[in-house]
């Protein structure tokens, strides 16, 4: 078969290879050929497993052979944000302090996958410990937007959204604490979902913020995180806060028409600072809707502009705890330096730890503290639930929500590392979403003057997935956007050829 086999869709591909029409292991040379070509450009992967792959998808070709059934994702190429436990693989959250750390378990997710056929391509690159909003706070490397390779893919999951934007990996998996998945994926013009909380086991996940964290996947169109995301969801008694609520067939809710449904935009959407180009494709994206008969309503989420005030407080006070484990002692990197182990402590994490990072436990540690907890954390925990009791209230009068993904579209490399408020401002409408634990997708809703992406959001009610994908799927096929490819310029003599 002479086709890009980089470039075909996971359930195109899933059924090649079951069918036995192409080989799980030509499909992974062609994602590894792709990966040799654009990386130097794009730099998404921090490590590439090229012979765990092919002995990977050798050995579903042999089970396939032998009349085994082939699992849902049979012989799908996926690529693993660099915080999901993977048994052997080194595994540093896109951090120094994590450098020489070897998993020896498979994170939930990753268990999943397997059991479901899929082929494990490497560890996309990441902010440190899922701190940032452009993957430029990895301790790595910077990934670039294949759409324009001096401007950030976002973050923390830029590099699993660069991977799938750049045709080297049909899926991904990132993780989303306050947009982490559907900003990255407004910004690569892909299709990026943050389930309900509860409804994908964080069992093997390096925590954030664990109240806020939900893994997720990436994929070029609605159908591809459909079947993904029936995949790796269920109820997991290894986490506690896995819901034990049954799985429903996403990839049911593809295709049905959206005719009758009430869709309410929330008035906050309008509010300062959104770009004249992202205004523009939401305010276009509205009528595509209306022209496949659903019903837009206005709403109000009051308190929307106060989430990401909120939201600083609760991550970082979460951070601040759950990073207290890296000293040196446990795991990856530890100083030489220090005298005793306080000073071996205090080393270690000031050279282990990004500025980002540092920041943030520095911050959550202040809020926490005796004579600020009442005045700052309570009350953003106060606030956290007024923000779902809006959502709660706007769901009584619409089914969905929609909501543009970011208030700019993908900025330019090094353009706001230097002001953290402003790039926090990069999440003020993703954030409420996590605040409330409510599941939604980023897809891709135009572009700007610019020709970059334009993400939307549709938001649903807990554990209602299905409306979100029966919405997101039904605006694709209207609007075609996700046929519209980034062009990498690569040298013809690295180019992937024929499979």
């Amino acid at each position: 078969m002479n086709a890009k086999l980089n470039e075909l869709t996971a359930r195109e591909t899933a059924g090649l290879v079951a069918r036995r029409e192409i080989s799980a292991l030509e499909v992974a040379e062609a994602c590894l050929s792709r990966i040799a070509a654009v990386e130097p450009l794009v730099g998404s992967f921090l490590r590439v497993d090229g012979e765990g792959a092919r002995a990977m998808a050798a050995d579903l070709d042999r089970r396939l052979a032998a009349g085994e059934e082939p699992g849902p994702l049979c012989g799908v190429p996926v690529a693993l944000k660099d915080l999901l436990c993977v048994k052997g693989w080194e595994v540093t959250c896109g951090s120094k302090i994590l450098k020489g750390f070897f998993s020896p378990y498979d994170a939930t997710v990753v268990r999943k996958l397997r059991a479901a056929g899929a082929v494990f391509l490497g560890q996309t690159n990441m902010d440190e410990f899922a701190m940032g909003s452009s993957t430029e706070n990895s301790g790595y490397q910077i990934t670039r937007n294949p759409w324009d390779l001096d401007r950030v893919p976002g973050g923390s999951s830029g590099g699993s959204a660069a991977a799938v934007a750049a045709a080297e990996a049909p899926v991904a998996l990132g993780s989303d604490t306050g947009g982490s998945i559907r900003q990255p994926a407004a910004f690569c013009g892909v299709a990026g979902m943050k389930p309900t909380y509860g409804r994908v086991s964080r069992y093997g996940l390096v925590a954030y913020a664990s109240s806020l964290d939900q893994i997720g996947p990436f994929a070029r169109d609605v159908g591809d995180v459909a079947l993904l995301l029936e995949a790796i969801s269920g109820h997991d008694p290894l986490d506690s806060t896995s819901a034990p609520i049954p799985v429903p067939a996403y990839r049911d809710s593809l295709g049905r028409e959206i005719a009758g449904m009430k869709l309410g935009v929330p008035r906050q959407c309008f509010a300062a600072g959104l770009e004249e180009g992202v205004e523009r494709a939401f305010r276009e994206s509205l009528e595509i809707f209306r022209g496949l008969g659903a019903e837009i309503i206005e709403i109000d989420l009051p308190r929307i502009p106060h989430s990401v005030a909120c939201y600083y407080i609760i991550s970082t006070a979460e951070a601040s705890s759950n990073l207290a484990r890296f000293d040196g002692v446990q795991y990856g990197y530890r100083s030489p330096a220090g005298e005793n182990l306080v000073e071996m402590y205090e080393a270690t994490r000031r050279d282990g730890f990004g500025e980002e990072v540092k920041r943030r436990i520095l911050l959550g540690t202040y809020v926490l503290s005796s004579g600020y907890y009442d005045a700052y954390y309570a009350r953003a925990l106060q606030a956290r639930r007024l923000i779902k009791d809006d959502f709660d209230k706007a769901f009584e009068r619409c089914e969905c929500v929609l909501m543009p993904t970011s208030p700019t579209t993908a900025f330019e490399i090094g353009s706001r590392i230097a002001d953290p408020l402003r790039m926090y401002l990069s999440d003020l409408f993703t954030i409420a979403v996590n605040l409330a634990g409510l599941p939604a997708i980023s897809i891709t809703g135009g572009f700007d003057a610019s020709g970059l992406p334009v993400g939307i959001q549709v938001i649903a009610p807990p554990f209602e997935e299905e409306k979100i994908i029966r919405t997101a799927s039904a605006f694709e096929a209207g609007a075609g956007f996700q046929d519209r490819k980034p062009v990498l310029s690569v040298p013809p003599a690295a180019a992937p050829g024929p499979s």
